[in-house]
């Protein structure tokens, strides 16, 4: 109740609550999208790597087809939209955790489990902007049964080409390749939390341990279980990380329907996330998994050796040629 006896229709409703109803009150179209998206920074032919939340967005005539049209519009012809796909429950169910599932279950479900298929397996976890782009005419998709992306446009293909199991975000994935291309990040409604384009930089740090992993892959069109050593990535100091980048002057941020959104050069990101993983971290003294041949870790690391050099080198000399800037 107010002071003057009126009742008052908020009381009792959760701050969350509050802002979910103000977001529905703001009403959102492909046109209104795309004007807001090219104000805040995004140019025709880029490279675009998209983390968002549809509905943060506001009441979107249209939903997510809407938001994936309003990207493309950004991006123009010449340019290109990136998704992650991910989907973690095919994956060895020993590792499972959110919920296990019982020890005697996992022969079975190593057994019966489908295959990951690029045009089939949902991303329906990932929320309904990446189901939907992996979904458009030409959309292409990467091979990773558990760290998958989507793109479409013109470097669609040559982005999601290759996806080695052992590397899901080092240099030799999407992610490694966006780097090369100079693609932006777009956080559309989510924070650095959602952004696994942070989990490039912690490759090319390399004090993550490893771990074995496993998934049903298609080889030849016949399903087999494959199984790989992978690092095991962390991603519990992202939001402190994005903050300390969000500092530097290189994000461009502002609003896009009711959601704040985040623009930033993903060179630039991974330059600095790995410099303050090298301040902030420790690296894991064991990074190595057990069973696995001397000879065969040793050309293991002098193959990733190389390709991360190549990388890390790109990265810094790109982000001390770049001067800070910010709009709010």
């Amino acid at each position: 109740m107010t002071r003057r006896g009126v009742e008052d229709p908020t009381e009792g409703t959760s701050r969350p609550e509050l802002r979910a109803r103000a977001r529905r009150r703001v009403l959102v179209t492909r046109r209104s999208l795309a004007r807001e998206l090219r104000a805040l920074g995004v140019r025709p032919g880029a490279v675009l790597l998209v983390h968002a939340s549809l509905s943060s967005l506001g009441f979107v005539c249209g939903g997510a087809v809407a938001v994936v049209q309003a990207l493309r519009d950004a991006v123009g012809a010449r340019g290109t939209v990136v998704v992650p796909t991910h989907t973690s429950a095919v994956s060895d169910p020993a590792a499972w955790r959110h919920p296990p599932v019982p020890r005697r279950w996992w022969t079975t479900i190593r057994r019966e489990m489908p295959a990951f298929d690029p045009r089939l397996t949902p991303a329906a976890a990932m929320g309904r902007i990446p189901e939907t782009l992996r979904r458009v005419p030409g959309a292409v998709r990467s091979s990773h049964p558990m760290c998958s992306f989507a793109a479409v446009g013109r470097r669609a293909r040559a982005l999601v080409a290759r996806h080695p199991l052992s590397q899901p975000f080092g240099p030799s994935s999407p992610l490694g390749r966006l780097v090369k291309l100079g693609a932006h990040v777009l956080l559309l409604g989510v924070g650095h939390e959602s952004n696994s384009s942070l989990h490039l930089a912690e490759v090319l740090w390399g004090g993550l341990p490893s771990r074995r992993q496993g998934a049903p892959v298609l080889a030849r069109g016949r399903r087999t279980w494959r199984t790989w050593i992978e690092p095991a990535h962390d991603e519990g100091d992202f939001e402190a990380i994005g903050a300390s980048f969000d500092a530097t002057g290189h994000v461009r941020i502002g609003s896009v329907g009711a959601a704040q959104a985040r623009l930033m050069p993903l060179r630039d990101l991974v330059a600095h996330a790995r410099a303050w993983m090298h301040a902030h971290r420790s690296p894991h003294p064991r990074r190595e998994a057990a069973g696995t041949g001397e000879r065969s870790r040793r050309g293991r690391r002098a193959g990733r050796a190389r390709v991360q050099g190549d990388l890390g080198r790109e990265v810094r000399s790109s982000a001390r040629r770049r001067s800070p800037r910010r709009d709010a």
